[in-house]
């Protein structure tokens, strides 16, 4: 498994769903772009800034469920491709795993201040490799400009270079992993 960093979201075309990406935080520093539903979209981005709502939302009504019984999520691991279709799980204290959709799991895993671990054959066949001009692979991404102009050119020049990559940059799928009882 490897430790990834949650990079944000995107939105590549005004119709177009959201995008979790998620970013290896060591060695390649690989980039996961995983399309997920809109209301998932705010419930994770509301997850990273750790904004509380007034009343609780799906996502920590889990994280208290899970508590009231005794328990903590402990990590949040992605561990499959299969059909295009990621899988993910939270992983608890006493060892249980729940699967999960992703972005619910990265989503709570957020909100718990734990780490997101991605499986390496998902990494090597749906992750990419985005170096920014006159970067490294350990470059960090600049900062978001603060002039609305600008902000607009670096999302152009983002989805320009999303636009490059093709199917085929993703190779074969991973094997399916074992099922679970």
């Amino acid at each position: 498994m490897i430790p990834m960093d949650v990079e944000g979201m995107a939105v590549l075309a005004p119709e177009a769903a959201p995008v979790m990406l998620l970013r290896e935080r060591e060695g390649e520093r690989r980039w996961l772009a995983i399309t997920i539903g809109g209301p998932e979209a705010s419930a994770v981005a509301l997850a990273q800034e750790q904004i509380r709502l007034p009343r609780p939302g799906t996502i920590e009504l889990i994280g208290q469920v899970v508590e009231s019984f005794g328990h903590r999520v402990t990590g949040v691991q992605v561990t499959a491709l299969r059909d295009g279709i990621f899988f993910a799980d939270l992983v608890l204290d006493s060892g249980i795993r729940v699967s999960a959709r992703p972005s619910d799991a990265v989503a709570i895993g957020l909100r718990a201040g734990v780490g997101i671990e991605v499986a390496d054959a998902v990494l090597e066949v749906a992750s990419v490799r985005v170096e920014i001009v006159g970067s490294g692979p350990d470059a960090e991404l600049p900062a978001v400009p603060s002039d609305p102009v600008a902000q607009e050119r670096a999302v152009e020049e983002f989805r320009e270079a999303l636009d490059k990559i093709a199917p085929e940059d993703f190779g074969e799928l991973p094997p399916d992993p074992p099922s679970r009882p």
